[in-house]
């Protein structure tokens, strides 16, 4: 067994949720990030379509979507991309409360109608006339994102153990000892704060220490890669259906096709079904008027979720010394600068900063789960 290391934090998981956090820690707290597998991200990181998309998650998301924008931008992640809801003469009602609501919240977004649809999705079959125009939505560069954050943190001097699944998390004298057995073998460490940031295995890390679940459902998302004819037009926009029931968008000269599926699923290496594809391939054939040409890939991954679908930010109110950075939907990616530079404050006691200030942590606290 390794020497025994002794940190102020000690992280688990070291996709974009732990990685983010391990960053904006490392200036003020020396950190171990735990990763179990062989790389950081090779889960829901690794497979994910992100998009920085004002309207994804809900009003209650938006603060943290705002927040993380500009940041996003100016280190340079973001690509111009705008995303579009489309619908049918039943979905009217529904667009018009949609482009109210988050009008309200502060996002730029407009109701558009048949001719708008014509000219920004060619060969929209004509059914569909009323949209949901978001000009600033735009495509997330997840992998130099994640690679940024991992950096910054071992420039700090955090330490990353991958091949590493967290084995037992004990806690005494105000502090835990965390063992790990894997490919690297077995290793210790000391710490005084443990966060959990495990994704779908959020709910079994925190067992493993000795909290109780909070009921973070892993759900899974399917996707994908189609050679189409005539092929997307780099200007295609994300496009959604008000259903939430598929949406699309170029890569390259293929596009990515998903279902919007949120299947209930086990933490584990997540694949896609034949049944979801087949969906997303019919859903998407009465929408557009498009030839495809051949299936070229596909894949999953699992998204997790809290009971109310908001992410869960803060210590365990019945386990002394665990902090829970989980439950981020399909919004983590797009969200990871704020919820990370929130997360740290929470954490370590640091004050709030312009980037923070008007995000309301306590709807986020997992207190809200142990009434």
């Amino acid at each position: 067994m390794s020497a025994l290391e002794t940190f102020d934090v000690a992280i688990v998981g070291a996709g974009m949720a732990g990685s983010s956090l391990a960053a904006e820690c490392a200036p003020h707290a020396r950190v171990l990030l735990i990763e179990a597998e062989d790389t950081p991200g090779y889960h829901t990181t690794g497979r994910s379509a992100a998009f920085w998309h004002e309207t994804i998650g809900g009003p209650k998301i938006y603060p943290l979507t705002a927040a993380s924008g500009d940041w996003l931008a100016e280190h340079g992640f973001l690509s111009p991309r705008g995303g579009l809801h489309i619908g049918r003469e039943d979905h009217r009602a529904k667009a018009e409360a949609f482009v109210a609501e988050f009008l309200e919240a502060g996002a730029r977004i407009e109701l558009i109608g048949r001719e708008r649809l014509e000219q920004i999705v060619p060969g929209l079959r004509p059914e569909w006339i009323i949209g949901a125009w978001e000009p600033e939505c735009a495509d997330i560069d997840v992998a130099a994102m994640h690679q940024h954050y991992l950096a910054a943190a071992r420039k700090i001097g955090s330490v990353l153990r991958v091949r590493a699944r967290l084995d037992s998390a004990e806690r005494s004298g105000g502090e835990w000892t965390l063992t790990w057995n894997g490919a690297a073998g077995p290793g210790c460490a000391r710490a005084a704060l443990l966060v959990d940031a495990a994704g779908a295995w959020a709910d079994p890390v925190a067992q493993l220490a000795g909290a109780a679940p909070l009921g973070i459902q892993p759900m899974r998302r399917s996707m994908v890669q189609l050679r189409i004819d005539p092929p997307p037009p780099a200007t295609l926009p994300l496009t959604l259906s008000f259903d939430e029931d598929f949406y699309f968008r170029p890569q390259g000269d293929r596009l990515w096709l998903s279902p919007h599926d949120e299947t209930p699923d086990v933490p584990r290496d997540a694949a896609p079904e034949e049944l979801d594809i087949a969906m997303a391939i019919d859903r998407m054939e009465q929408a557009v008027d498009w030839n495809i040409r051949a299936l070229e890939r596909r894949w999953a991954g699992l998204r997790s979720f809290s009971p109310d679908r908001l992410p869960v930010y803060g210590f365990d109110p019945a386990r002394e010394g665990l902090f829970w950075f989980a439950g981020q939907g399909g919004f983590g990616i797009q969200t990871a600068p704020a919820a990370a530079r929130l997360g740290a404050q929470l954490l370590l006691g640091l004050p709030r900063d312009a980037m923070t200030a008007s995000i309301a942590a306590e709807i986020y606290a997992p207190a809200r789960f142990r009434a």
